[in-house]
């Protein structure tokens, strides 16, 4: 009978590169006693940090059947590589220790010391602040943005807020791009990004992110979000791009160029068609539309609902979405080969959007039931909407891999043979590749009468089957071809509606008018 194991945490201590020379970035070093575990990792809602664990030196190794009295050490590196990018420090949030697949407390045996030995919180310059907390719930890791001192708290913000505003204009020939809040860098700002390389390879460029988790560009400048580098680049920069609010701190100047790019085309109601938006959301929607200079459209409906939904006069460009023009350009097998899925294995891509009554995770299709039920040679991504990266936690399933945190949701597009989603905007998007769309869509009286509406019957002019049962959805996905001969006439009228300018250039064309315009 294989023998209970029993091991302890007895302190924690923080390794970093410059007291550790061997280390390619900060450690976390464990040490223990008690029965060596045979695994432990540092996990996250969507990050799991593997470390390795080792008994000290001249005490037995870890196996069943171990008795006695030991002490042991595990280190876990807090720099990874996350899907073949560069090794990059974790998102912020809380973490927990798993060894042997239990949470490791701590709260020792009664053998043990009267309590583990924590480090003080900690700045890691450039990377994170670091902090451990215990509770009656048991022991967790925090990190959060690397601010330094002077730019920590809600006083240091209003100072540094205060000189922002304050401070007289010093226009740089730069541009300054922001991604769905700085949670990556992805979408139409980072198509254009890459435009702006390529015709102006000398200009800077910054990127606001989140965190230093963030990755952002070759050659651009991370500037974490309330940092005094983040403030002076909004200040300084001559062209904003950005795909969704600016929010109130925000102070344009008149040498500014502010281009909303937006981060798809609509079904559901946004803004102010949706019902009864209230007093304070409109004129927040009234003064966030009258920062933009610059508004893109991917076609000429989103344009027309722009106009209602935010009461905008300013310039519309349609040039089609710079986002999808690696769907006409890019390398499918490339971003499988990141993925780790075989060639010839059939990827459906499941893109649900985000409810407003349930912001952390959509849940109406059990994935992993669904990909057993399609049996071999099928694999599921599941998609969640930017609004759930935070709150919500990765499924782990056999067939299925989680991929809301992929950077860039148009490379899922591109490796995708199918895509099943909702109402969500990415039937705008996928729908330039001509390849199967499912509409999975089991609350949809729900969504279309309470919670948000739609611009359009969806029922009327999909192009691909609407469903509310399971069984079948893996119907008609076993069947791709039928579900392509039975929509032919509509998929063809949808993207000569939807995506007449999608034709790869969207980004130069964009980048293009810009520079003409003298912009940048």
């Amino acid at each position: 009978m294989t023998a209970q194991r029993t091991f302890a945490l007895e302190s924690i201590a923080l390794v970093t590169a410059s007291s550790d020379r061997t280390a390619s970035g900060p450690i976390l070093e464990l040490n223990g006693t008690g029965t060596a575990p045979e695994s432990l990792e540092l996990v996250g809602p969507r990050l799991r940090m593997p470390g390795s664990v080792e008994p000290n030196a001249g005490e037995p190794g870890p196996h069943a059947g171990d008795t006695g009295s030991r002490t042991w050490r595990a280190r876990v590196p807090l720099c990874t590589s996350r899907w073949g990018g560069p090794a990059l420090p974790p998102p912020s949030g809380m973490y927990r220790f798993v060894a042997d697949g239990a949470i490791l407390d701590a709260a020792p045996p009664e053998s043990a010391p009267a309590s583990t030995v924590l480090p003080a919180p900690q700045l890691v310059a450039g990377l994170f602040r670091i902090a451990f907390r215990t509770t009656d719930a048991g022991m967790t890791v925090v990190f959060t943005p690397p601010l330094a001192d002077d730019e920590l708290g809600s006083e240091n913000q209003a100072r540094l807020e205060a000189r922002y505003r304050s401070a007289p204009s010093a226009p740089e020939d730069a541009a300054f791009f922001e991604s769905f809040y700085g949670q990556n860098a992805s979408c139409n700002p980072l198509a254009l990004d890459r435009a702006l390389v390529r015709a102006r390879p000398d200009t800077v460029r910054y990127w606001a992110v989140a965190d230093a988790s963030v990755a952002v560009p070759d050659g651009a400048i991370a500037v974490i979000e309330g940092s005094a580098a983040w403030w002076d680049a909004r200040a300084n920069a001559r062209l904003i791009v950005i795909n969704d609010w600016l929010r109130n701190r925000f102070h344009k100047r008149r040498h500014q160029t502010v281009v909303q790019t937006w981060h798809g085309t609509m079904l559901k109601k946004l803004a102010l068609s949706r019902r009864r938006p209230g007093i304070r959301p409109a004129l927040a929607t009234l003064r966030e539309r009258s920062r933009w200079d610059i508004l893109l459209a991917q076609n000429e409906y989103a344009a027309r609902i722009f106009r209602r939904a935010y009461a905008y006069l300013g310039p519309i460009w349609e040039e089609g979405y710079p986002r999808d023009d690696i769907l006409v350009t890019g390398d499918a097998m490339a971003i499988r080969a990141r993925l780790g899925i075989p060639n010839d294995v059939h990827v459906l891509l499941y893109a649900p959007t985000w409810r407003d009554d349930h912001p952390d995770r959509v849940d109406h299709l059990d994935v992993a039931r669904f990909t057993e039920q399609l049996g071999p040679g099928y694999v599921t991504l599941i998609r969640g909407h930017s609004r759930t990266i935070q709150p919500g936690e990765d499924v782990r399933a056999g067939g299925v891999i989680d991929v809301t945190s992929y950077p860039d949701v148009s490379e899922l597009f591109l490796a995708a043979d199918a895509l099943i989603t909702d109402y969500s905007s990415v039937m705008f998007d996928f729908s330039v590749t001509g390849k199967p769309i499912y509409f999975f869509t089991p609350d949809l009286d729900r969504y279309r009468q309470v919670l948000r509406g739609f611009y359009f019957d969806l029922l009327a002019v999909a192009p691909g089957p609407v469903v509310q049962d399971p069984a079948e959805l893996v119907r008609l996905v076993r069947d791709p071809d039928a579900v392509q001969d039975e929509f032919a006439a509509r998929y063809a009228a949808w993207r000569e509606r939807f995506n007449p300018h999608d034709d790869g250039g969207a980004a130069e064309r964009v980048m293009a008018r810009l520079i003409r315009e003298g912009r940048i």
